[in-house]
C-alpha cells in the first residue's frame, strides 16, 4: 500500500538534496525543527498544509509541483500493482471524473 506521507517526505528530501541544501538550512528556514522536517522526510509524520506551506517556501517551490510529483508517483505505484479483477458480469466502479462530473 502507498503511505502518501513516505511518498511526500521522498519528494522534499529529493528536492532538498537536489538543491544541496542541509536539513538544518531548511528547516531553521522553514521555522520548524531540525528533528520534525528529518520525521516528515523520513515519512514517519504527518505534516500539517501549514507546515507543507513553510517547507515549500523555504526549499522555493511552489506546493502544488510538490502534490503534483507525489501524485505522479502514487498513479505510479497503482499502476505497477496488481489489476483488481471483478467477477464475470460485475460492474465496474464509476471513475473520479465521473463522480465529481456528475456531482456538478
Amino acid at each position: 500500500m502507498v503511505l502518501l506521507r513516505r511518498e511526500l517526505g521522498d519528494v522534499l528530501r529529493e528536492e532538498r538534496q537536489h538543491q544541496g541544501r542541509t536539513l538544518r538550512e531548511v528547516s531553521s528556514s522553514a521555522s520548524v525543527s531540525l528533528g520534525y522536517l528529518s520525521e516528515v522526510e523520513r515519512g514517519e509524520k504527518e505534516a500539517s498544509s501549514e507546515l507543507l506551506g513553510s517547507i515549500c517556501g523555504a526549499l522555493g517551490v511552489p506546493l502544488s509541483e510538490v502534490l503534483r510529483e507525489v501524485s505522479t508517483r502514487v498513479a505510479h505505484t497503482e499502476a505497477i500493482s496488481a489489476p483488481v479483477t471483478l467477477p464475470v458480469g460485475a460492474a465496474a466502479p464509476a471513475r473520479l471524473g465521473s463522480v465529481v462530473a456528475s456531482a456538478a
